[in-house]
């Protein structure tokens, strides 16, 4: 195994970065971690031994002998969600510069799949999952502005497929790298359009500009959007994996992801259920790989979450929206 996977968090996120890690390791991935960080360390790592990092004053938790997580602190003032390909091309170009493969993943995704299949998936193309909002239509309004916005940018985008992709995936072969930088170069040229890349359509970055906002925006989902158009700027084979991969609709899902809020670790499960929202597949599997072999919650806490998800799918039988 010769991968490497990234992530990219500040704040409460990272209760999702250790659950994260922990399905990666349960379903077989065996390796380094990256975790680029605004702020401090989370709690349950500033109790264990931390190894210094030759790179960027980072530091290593040990999680086991074939296991390990670097923390990253970051000095962009990019939204992190704006930050993905610069920070995988980072790593690329410095302590991961052996990896033949390198996966992203946010931090509010737990994976449920077996780790071999991601290998496997990356050799078909850059491996993505299909988004809520897909599919856009190659004439679709939405496409035809970002045609007509990077065209001025020197940027010629061709239609490739109806699927519009999430950005909270990615996984590229060595071979491909040259996806990360055209990502790269794409969001630089989307900058002025969006108020510049420390804006987000996140509450926890800085606003958009008033045009730029909103599901009829060219750019609304700013890094996502930018992905998309990345899609049909590059020249390259695309493997895609339909709305189920990601828990969004019925079928087999690879890696839930908590899209919105409120996040599984911030789920009030009987709150939610009695005003007829049921418990999502990622509040289970988050709960369900929360216990190790790292534990941001306490074993009773988890175990008090569990019981509440059981009795929560009853009583949403019965209170729905």
């Amino acid at each position: 195994m010769n991968s490497a996977i990234c992530t990219l968090f500040e704040g409460h996120y990272h209760y999702g970065v250790a659950v994260l890690a922990n399905s990666l390791y349960r379903n077989g991935f065996r390796g380094s971690l990256y975790a680029g960080y605004r702020g401090e360390l989370p709690p349950w790592a500033k109790n264990e031994e931390l190894q210094e990092m030759q790179w960027c004053n980072g530091k290593t938790l040990k999680v086991k002998d074939d296991f390990s997580i670097h923390f990253i602190p970051l000095t962009t003032d990019y939204h992190l969600t704006n930050y993905k390909p610069d920070f995988m091309l980072d790593l690329w170009n410095g302590p991961a510069a052996n990896v033949e493969r390198m996966f992203y993943f946010d931090p509010d995704i737990v994976v449920s799949a077996p780790w071999f299949f991601f290998e496997k998936w990356v050799t078909c193309g850059i491996a993505l999952c299909e988004d809520v909002n897909s599919p856009l239509s190659k004439n679709h309004p939405t496409r035809s502005a970002w045609r007509n916005y990077f065209s001025k940018n020197g940027i010629f985008l061709y239609f490739k497929d109806i699927i519009y992709v999430n950005g909270g995936f990615a996984g590229v072969s060595l071979g491909n790298r040259g996806f990360l930088e055209t990502w790269k170069l794409v969001q630089e040229a989307m900058a002025p359009a969006i108020g510049g890349l420390n804006s987000s359509a996140f509450i926890n970055g800085s606003q958009l500009p008033e045009g730029a906002q909103g599901p009829f925006a060219p750019f609304g989902k700013t890094d996502q959007d930018a992905l998309n158009a990345t899609i049909e700027a590059w020249d390259g084979e695309y493997s895609f994996i339909t709305q189920e991969g990601m828990g969004f609709r019925s079928g087999l899902a690879i890696l839930p992801h908590a899209l919105g809020q409120p996040k599984p670790w911030k789920w009030n499960i009987f709150k939610q259920s009695l005003s007829g929202r049921r418990p999502r597949l990622v509040d289970r599997e988050y709960w369900k790989y929360a216990d190790g072999p790292l534990k941001p919650h306490s074993l009773k806490h988890v175990r008090a979450k569990r019981r509440r998800l059981i009795i929560a799918a009853v009583v949403g039988r019965f209170y729905k929206l």
